[in-house]
């Protein structure tokens, strides 16, 4: 019988390992090695996020599958949200002690987890369940992503990267629900999720090859602490008080905007909610004003360039995502639109978002932080107004100028906030203002959401529209929908206003030889 020696099968057991090695060794030694990390992680972020919101289009089927109602299923869209605001400053602490790249690939095998329960999920409860650990797991990814591109690119070159960044993370939702539009109606959505499985599978062998743990001689900062630290220390240094008391802060102020148009303002749930945000929020001050390594140190609290382009990315979010749920119902309940034709049209809004994003990053170099935000939020208002004064007679290129505004003003707007965030803080809590962005974020996502869709439905139902479908009689609550949104996105406006500019050479910083990753 013929079979390998001790020294043979001993290779052949570790070809794995040696395959990983020399693709390792190869991409650390290319000039390009920062892009092709670069492009590794936005795979594996774009294969997470794809799904994030795509249930705006699978509703009615799986609100027939599951013989639930609208009202229920929204939270597979927002939970995973909420669930990403919540999570990201836990996560963004954690990758700042234990190492960004370790926190990457934990919430990519996170995320296959919640694609298959996604995916076999025989209820309504399984299914929001597993939409929520998604987010879970996409806060993971979001802040240890961001992370890690602030740490291999230079101060000068972060704005280019983060405008690739900006399109993967924010254009990757929508650009799932236009695509995911014909794979509902032909195949099934539990199809979707299959999908991202093999998407997940292949961005974790990508990420593992090409962001290897040992150190590399190239330019940059660390990405991982070194081996052997102590762990135990790091776990002391963890802001729990303040990560629980801010969760649930955030927890307590969606219940009150999702319930209170529902139930009443005045109700006891409500009341309970909004006692327990403001208690909640007065815990997560104090912690931070006296713990040693708080959550999100309170020195940036204080800076322009820290807090603004945070409330813009909030405020414009509201706008953004509010307008983007509101739409294919529109479409679908006014203008009579099927599902895929919906979809169709929706691709105007990351068509222009995936053009615009690199290419504002770039262009932002010159242009400045603060231009190219104000731009950005001045475009998604603009956009907003002219949903807001659809009429029965307006045509389709009017909506198709809309959608592209709005793309066109996230695009630009993202990676210049990012940077001017990202330049505001020191290396070590990459993670921490990753965190802090994201949850606004996601913040205003939700929230933009829940108070645009409740309202828009109380309005229909108010005007004895509930059962109504495909008639112009809706179309009023749809407007003012749009105008909340507008409101919002001008006080992102507001936001982008009080930016401090800063001279292109003032944006720099000393970024150490060698990075470990």
């Amino acid at each position: 019988m013929m079979g390998a020696s001790g020294a043979e099968a001993s290779v052949e057991l570790r070809w794995p390992a040696l395959l990983s090695q020399r693709v390792s060794a190869r991409a650390a030694r290319s000039p390009r090695y920062r892009w092709w990390s670069l492009t590794a992680l936005l795979a594996g972020l774009l294969s997470l996020n794809i799904t994030f919101t795509v249930f705006v289009v699978a509703l009615p089927t799986v609100k027939t599958d599951f013989h639930t109602n609208f009202s229920v299923l929204t939270w597979a869209s927002t939970g995973p949200l909420l669930a990403f605001g919540i999570a990201a400053p836990f996560f963004g602490k954690a990758g700042d002690l234990f190492g960004h790249r370790r926190l990457y690939l934990f919430g990519l095998a996170g995320a296959m987890v919640s694609a298959i329960l996604t995916a076999t999920a025989p209820d309504v409860g399984m299914l929001l369940f597993a939409r929520a650990l998604d987010g879970v797991q996409g806060a993971a990814t979001g802040t240890a992503s961001m992370a890690l591109i602030l740490q291999l690119f230079e101060p000068e070159e972060r704005v280019k990267a983060l405008g690739w960044w900006s399109l993967v993370g924010a254009g990757g939702p929508v650009l799932g629900v236009t695509l995911g539009s014909p794979v509902i109606q032909y195949f099934g959505w539990r199809t979707l999720f299959w999908g991202q499985l093999v998407l997940l599978v292949v961005a974790a062998v990508v990420v593992t090859l090409i962001l290897p743990s040992r150190k590399r001689a190239h330019r940059g900062p660390t990405v991982e602490p070194a081996r052997g630290a102590n762990t135990k220390s790091a776990w002391a240094g963890m802001d729990w008080v303040g990560s629980w008391s801010l969760a649930g802060a955030v927890t307590a102020a969606m219940l009150v905007l999702s319930i209170g148009p529902i139930v009443g303002w005045t109700s006891i749930g409500v009341i309970v909610s909004g006692v327990s945000a403001i208690v909640l929020v007065v815990v997560f001050v104090r912690r931070e004003q006296t713990f040693a390594t708080p959550l999100i140190p309170t020195k940036y609290v204080r800076r322009r360039n820290f807090m603004f382009p945070m409330g813009m990315r909030a405020f414009s979010n509201f706008a953004y995502f509010g307008g983007f749920f509101l739409f294919p119902l529109l479409m679908e309940q006014v203008y009579g639109y099927s599902v895929s034709k919906v979809g169709f049209v929706s691709i105007a809004r990351p068509l222009i978002f995936a053009l615009c994003s690199p290419i504002a990053g770039y262009m932002t170099v010159r242009t400045g932080e603060r231009f190219a935000t104000l731009a950005g939020a001045v475009s998604v208002f603009i956009s907003m107004v002219l949903f807001a004064t659809l009429d029965a007679s307006s045509g389709l290129w009017i909506i198709l100028v809309a959608l592209a505004l709005s793309g066109l003003g996230m695009g630009v707007a993202l990676p210049a906030t990012s940077s001017t965030m990202a330049n505001e803080v020191a290396a070590s809590e990459y993670g921490v203002m990753s965190a802090a962005q994201l949850m606004a974020t996601q913040v205003g996502e939700v929230a933009g959401i829940q108070v645009v869709l409740t309202l828009q439905e109380s309005i229909s139902r108010h005007d004895g529209l509930a059962n109504v479908h495909r008639s112009f009689a809706l179309l009023h609550s749809f407007q003012v929908g749009f105008w909340v949104a507008g409101v919002m996105a001008a006080l992102g406006i507001v936001c982008a206003l009080f930016m401090r500019p800063l001279p292109r050479h003032l944006r720099g910083g000393e970024v150490p030889e060698a990075v470990v990753l």
